[in-house]
C-alpha cells in the first residue's frame, strides 16, 4: 500500500508540474497506460487545478527556495505567538508583508515565462494563499506539496481543512520535486552613498528655515480657510475611495469565481467527450453484433 501511494504521488508530482493546459491530456493518457492496475481510477480522478493553484504549484518547483523562506518566516511567526513575544511578532509580521509581496510577483514572472498572463485577481488568491501557508501550519504542508487544485485562505483563527485544496489526501507532508527555475530576477543592488560635507550647509539651512517661516506666516489665514475646505473634500473623496474599493473587491471575486467555472466546464467537458467516445464505440459494436445475427437468421429462413 505504501509502495502505491508513493507511485501516485510521485504519478501527480509530474502531472501537477504540467503547463495548465497540458494537465487534462496527459492525465487521461497516463489513466489509460495504468487500465486494469489499482493506479488508473485514483490518476483519472486527479482535479485539473485552478489557475491560481497552477501558479503556486509552479513556484514551489520553480522558486522552491522562496517558497521555503516564506514557509520558514510563517513557522517563526506562529511560535512568536504562541510565545507573545510582541517585538519578534511585529518585525515577523512586517517581514511576512513584503515576502508575500515579493513572491506574489515573482510568481507572475514565473507564469509569464511559460505564457501565462496572471490577472490581479488570481494574483491576489495566490498572496492570499501564500499568508494562509503563513498563517496555518496544513496550509503550508498543503502550498510545499506542490499539489494543490484550489487556493486557500486562512486568518489563523479559524480551522482550515487543508485537505480540500490538494488532489490527494495523502500530499500533506509530501514536497513537490524542485524543478529549474523558470526565470531570475536577482534584486537590485543597492547603490554606496557618500556625503560629502557643505562649508555653508549652515548658512544655507539657516537661510532656507527664515524663508520658510516668512512665507509660512504670509500664508496662514488663507491656509485655514483652505484647510476647512480641503478637509470637507478629503472626507468625500475618502467615501469614493472606500466605495470604489468594494466594487473593485467585488469584480475581482466574480472574476475569480468565472475563472473557476471555466476551469471546471474544461474539466467535465474532457469527461464527456470520452464518455461520448466510450458510448459510440459501444454503439458500433452493437450494431455489427445485430448485423451478424440479423444475416445468420437470414441464413437459416433461406
Amino acid at each position: 500500500m505504501a509502495d502505491a501511494t508513493g507511485e501516485l504521488l510521485a504519478i501527480a508530482d509530474e502531472l501537477y508540474a504540467l503547463d495548465l493546459a497540458e494537465f487534462t491530456p496527459a492525465r487521461d493518457v497516463r489513466a489509460k497506460e495504468l487500465k486494469g492496475t489499482d493506479l488508473a481510477k485514483p490518476v483519472k480522478s486527479l482535479r485539473k487545478p485552478s489557475t491560481a493553484a497552477w501558479v503556486v504549484n509552479l513556484l514551489v518547483r520553480h522558486e522552491t527556495e522562496q517558497v521555503d523562506q516564506v514557509l520558514a518566516v510563517g513557522a517563526a511567526l506562529r511560535a512568536a505567538q504562541a510565545s507573545m513575544s510582541a517585538d519578534e511578532l511585529r518585525t515577523l509580521t512586517k517581514q511576512r508583508r513584503q515576502l508575500t509581496a515579493a513572491v506574489t510577483s515573482q510568481a507572475r514572472a514565473v507564469a509569464k515565462e511559460r505564457g501565462v498572463r496572471v490577472t490581479d485577481a488570481v494574483a491576489d488568491q495566490v498572496a492570499a494563499t501564500l499568508t494562509a501557508a503563513m498563517v496555518d501550519e496544513g496550509c503550508a504542508k498543503a502550498v510545499r506539496s506542490g499539489l494543490l487544485v484550489t487556493t486557500i485562505e486562512a486568518t489563523g483563527v479559524d480551522e482550515v481543512d487543508a485537505g480540500a485544496a490538494v488532489a490527494l489526501p495523502e500530499a500533506l507532508g509530501f514536497a513537490a520535486v524542485p524543478r529549474a527555475s523558470v526565470t531570475s530576477t536577482p534584486p537590485p543592488s543597492r547603490p554606496q552613498l557618500e556625503v560629502v560635507p557643505d562649508p555653508e550647509a549652515d548658512l544655507k539651512v539657516r537661510r532656507a528655515a527664515e524663508a520658510e517661516l516668512a512665507r509660512a506666516e504670509a500664508e496662514l489665514a488663507d491656509a485655514q480657510t483652505g484647510l476647512d475646505e480641503a478637509g470637507e473634500e478629503v472626507s468625500r473623496l475618502e467615501a469614493r475611495g472606500l466605495q470604489l474599493s468594494a466594487e473593485i473587491d467585488e469584480l475581482r471575486s466574480r472574476i475569480a469565481e468565472l475563472e473557476e467555472e471555466h476551469d471546471a466546464l474544461d474539466e467535465e467537458l474532457a469527461e464527456a467527450e470520452d464518455t461520448r467516445d466510450e458510448a459510440r464505440t459501444s454503439l458500433d459494436d452493437l450494431t455489427r453484433a445485430r448485423d451478424a445475427a440479423r444475416a445468420a437468421l437470414d441464413r437459416l429462413s433461406g
